[in-house]
């Protein structure tokens, strides 16, 4: 998000309202992923954050999201809302 308040500087006023993040938090620890957890929810500001994981603990720590699945032709997906 900080990347993204760099580009609207720089581009004259250009709002990138969405942030996507490929992975990345398979490798930190508890301590480490609730710390970029609260990084990340403190810093969006009315922004779409988007992280693609495998991590199970993102999956109970983000109440909105899209999930991917396998299903009999290929892949499906489904919408959750938590809150």
């Amino acid at each position: 998000l900080g990347l993204a308040d760099v580009v609207q500087a720089r581009s004259g006023g250009v709002r990138l309202e969405a942030l996507f993040i490929d992975e990345g938090f398979g490798t930190l620890d508890d301590e480490a992923l609730q710390g970029v957890l609260q990084v990340l929810n403190n810093l969006r500001e009315n922004r779409m954050v988007g992280v693609i994981s495998h991590v199970p603990e993102l999956k109970r720590q983000i109440a909105d999201r899209i999930e991917v699945y396998r299903d009999e032709p290929g892949s499906a997906l489904r919408m959750v809302s938590g809150g």
